[in-house]
């Protein structure tokens, strides 16, 4: 009796393995195994959420730069800053129906792979664009409330302002250049996705120096607005009796509350972003792989969520973008006094500052001019 000798085949386990756009196997697979990545994972809720926040994040932009660009106001440096992140937001908006899409289609990307490419280095250039700006922001408060009149004309004039946005944006886009230029497509129809980044490890590199970028932002924010927000604090203690008081107790709250958007949105995410590198570019087991992947969609959310709670920022830093969405609100709802209400209170509180102003001691001017920015 002969016996046949018994074939062995060898197949993958995912036929999506090969792509169209790419012939070589995804670096997140084993030879012999599934994608270390759970593609199917959280599909669902990150389609639903980043809805909610496209919405939100549109409608509150597009109001703001209609305020800051519409309506006649002084400007200043804090507004030339506020502008430049609200377009940063607004970009960054732009970008997440092509992640809503994504997701929703089962994570598989049916576009032109150069789209994907685009759109997702466009992300992440805007969010760090308005981490940079609102650290600068914070500076600049520090500087007007710490600093003389001489030293304000020269540091926080417009044109400065002005000029550190323009190479902000310029250093932004030569970065995202890089990537656009040294990428082939995304792996088997995949975008927004886990990579292993071995055999390309500057990337990574660029990434870990993004990261230092974002904590040492991080750390201006706290040193400023903390200090901003103990000294007005302070003040109003030192002098109970002062006619704008509350103000001043009202504007220490709205630093401590930028400071603490700030962390909700961003930190968890720069806390995951180190592990999540490190495992690109280091030999790990699958399954932290897959833990890096998920903690690292979820904080992203996080971070998207900022472009809804920037335009907050607007209405607590700039007194017209208050003024001009009271008055929306008011005529969208047909509530005529609340607009009046907006106007007489901001009276009462010009006169105030009118009587205090002139009783203040010459030292105390900086405190007063943030407080009345408010």
């Amino acid at each position: 009796m002969t016996t046949v000798p018994s074939i062995t085949t060898f197949q993958t386990t995912n036929s999506s393995l090969y792509s169209p756009f790419n012939s070589k196997i995804s670096n997140t697979t084993t030879a012999t195994g599934p994608p270390c990545v759970d593609y199917d994972v959280l599909q669902g809720s990150l389609a639903a959420l980043y809805s909610i926040i496209f919405i939100l994040g549109l409608a509150g932009n597009l109001v703001a730069l209609w305020v800051f660009f519409c309506v006649h106001s002084k400007k200043n440096s804090v507004r030339v800053f506020l502008i430049n992140i609200a377009f940063a937001d607004l970009l960054l908006v732009i970008c997440l129906p092509f992640r809503i899409l994504y997701h929703s289609q089962g994570n598989i990307w049916n576009l032109h792979p150069t789209l994907c490419i685009v759109v997702g280095n466009l992300f992440y250039m805007n969010m760090y664009i308005s981490v940079v700006l609102l650290g600068l922001i914070s500076v600049d408060r520090y500087l007007k409330i710490n600093r003389g009149a001489g030293m304000q004309q020269k540091l926080l004039s417009t044109k400065w302002s002005k000029a550190l946005c323009a190479l902000i944006w310029t250093v932004s886009l030569a970065l995202i250049s890089s990537f656009l230029l040294s990428n082939n497509g995304p792996e088997q129809k995949r975008c927004f996705h886990y990579k292993r980044l071995e055999s390309e490890k500057w990337k990574a590199y660029i990434n870990m120096f993004v990261v230092v970028v974002f904590w040492l932002v991080f750390i201006s924010l706290v040193v400023s607005y903390g200090k901003i927000g103990l000294k007005l604090l302070r003040t109003s203690q030192r002098k109970p009796d002062m006619p704008n008081v509350a103000h001043y107790t009202r504007t220490a709250k709205k630093s401590f509350f930028i400071l603490f958007v700030f962390t909700v949105c961003f930190v968890p995410y720069h806390m995951v972003r180190v592990f999540y590198i490190k495992t690109q570019i280091t030999e790990t087991q699958c399954s932290w792989q897959r833990a890096a992947d998920i903690a690292n969609e979820v904080a992203l959310v996080f971070s998207a969520l900022n472009s809804c709670l920037d335009p907050v920022m607007y209405f607590l830093l700039s007194s017209s973008v208050r003024k001009q969405v009271l008055r929306l609100v008011s005529h969208m709802f047909n509530l005529k006094d609340v607009a009046g209400g907006s106007r007489s209170s901001s009276t009462d509180k010009e006169q105030a500052h009118a009587s205090v102003s002139i009783n203040f001691k010459e030292k105390e001017g900086p405190e007063q001019n943030l407080a009345e920015r408010q």
